[in-house]
């Protein structure tokens, strides 16, 4: 009997945002090396929404792409805002993405199904686990089970989620299920140079016996995060120096602010629209982290251990950000400054742990102590676990 084995052939399906589409990705590279490790290769196709993130992704990593019908279900507790229009055109799109999902897998031929959430995993899960009888793993990102994860975790064969908490919050017939692996980091985030970082963004003006913060509220910046720390910018800069990633269209009206500071106090401020392949240099480089609560950005600063002070978008479905920053703030891993945050507060949240080494440093130990580095690899034994013995 020959010894070489198949590939593997792995269906991917996630997104919407980054925090449901790099995971996967992190997830599809993890296993792609594992398995060339034992000489064998491995298949992919990712079923997501047609010019989408994750389209767009998998078009930029060479990974074969296949779109399939997304139906969005607007949340309300309110019945009749939940049988609005919008609501009953958008759920009448599921069964037509399920029975595309069914045609993609049909034509795959998968032996296992990954979710990471999003709108987009529901018809593909679907259809895997009740038309297909393919193997389903799905894979929670925050505290609580998505509207989508949920509405697959008790089809699913595995359920992989982030945090410990997150288990006595599971139904009770999924638990025997649920395996804790952390939420996947890329790689490169965890092998960051703080001295490359100030050479790269030439930061001559730093003074290193200073404590570095590093602002940033995502891609696109936060309009609140950038005009709270605009609030307090001297009085910060007194303290520590600053990188400031602010998104492209917030640099003009910061960069104004800045204007009249001391020549002084202008070397240590670092403005930026955008931070690319030298964030995780930025981040080795960073002593304390203000930004949202997103859960990509917890399982970062969690698996580097970074003292970080966390300011929840408001927004987040099911309010999952401030559930984030709550869960790390009762650990004593990071402050959350929930509800109406002010400049008065932000000082106060940041003020301990600038002027304080021994307070920064207890708070980093707390995050890396929840912090996964090795979540990717342990989501990959959770997905080859549910493969079927016969493709093993």
């Amino acid at each position: 009997m020959s010894s070489v084995h198949p590939p593997l052939r792995l269906i991917v399906t996630g997104g919407g945002t980054g925090g449901h589409t790099y995971p996967a990705l992190t997830a599809v590279r993890t296993l792609q090396a594992r398995l060339a490790t034992e000489g064998r290769g491995l298949e992919v196709l990712w079923v997501g929404k047609e010019d989408s993130l994750e389209a767009r992704v998998a078009a930029g990593e060479g990974i074969a792409f296949t779109s399939v019908a997304v139906g969005k279900i607007r949340r309300s507790k309110n019945p009749i805002k939940l049988a609005s229009p919008a609501n009953v055109a958008d759920m009448s799109r599921v069964p037509l993405g399920v029975l595309q999902a069914r045609k993609a897998i049909n034509a795959f031929r998968p032996d296992v199904v990954l979710a990471t959430g999003g709108y987009v995993a529901v018809p593909v899960g679907v259809a895997a686990t009740r038309l297909c009888r393919v193997p389903l793993v799905v894979h929670e990102q925050t505290v609580r089970l998505g509207l989508a994860n949920k509405t697959l975790a008790g089809a699913a064969s595995k359920v992989a989620v982030s945090s410990e908490s997150t288990l006595p919050l599971l139904p009770e017939a999924v638990r025997d299920r649920a395996v804790v692996t952390g939420n996947p980091v890329r790689p490169e985030v965890l092998s960051g140079q703080s001295d490359k970082a100030v050479d790269v963004l030439n930061l001559t003006g730093f003074d290193r016996r200073l404590p570095t913060v590093y602002v940033t509220g995502g891609a696109q910046g936060s309009q609140q995060i950038n005009e709270l720390v605009k609030s307090v910018l001297p009085w910060l800069l007194e303290r520590a120096n600053v990188i400031h990633q602010c998104g492209p269209d917030h640099v003009e009206g910061l960069r104004e602010a800045a204007t009249g500071l001391p020549a002084q106090l202008a070397g240590r401020h670092h403005l930026t629209a955008y931070v690319g392949s030298e964030l995780p240099d930025v981040l080795a480089l960073a002593d304390v982290v203000l930004s949202r609560s997103g859960a990509g950005t917890i399982a970062e600063l969690t698996a580097l251990g970074k003292a970080a002070v966390l300011v929840p978008l408001a927004t987040s479905a099911g309010n999952e950000q401030a559930h984030n920053a709550r869960h790390l703030e009762d650990a004593g891993a990071a402050v959350a400054l929930v509800g109406d945050v002010t400049p008065q507060r932000l000082q106060e949240a940041v003020s301990p742990l600038l002027a304080d080494e021994t307070q920064r440093s207890e708070m980093a130990a707390r995050a890396r102590a929840h912090g996964r580095p090795d979540a990717a690899e342990r989501l990959v034994d959770v997905v080859l676990s549910a493969v079927g013995r016969q493709h093993r």
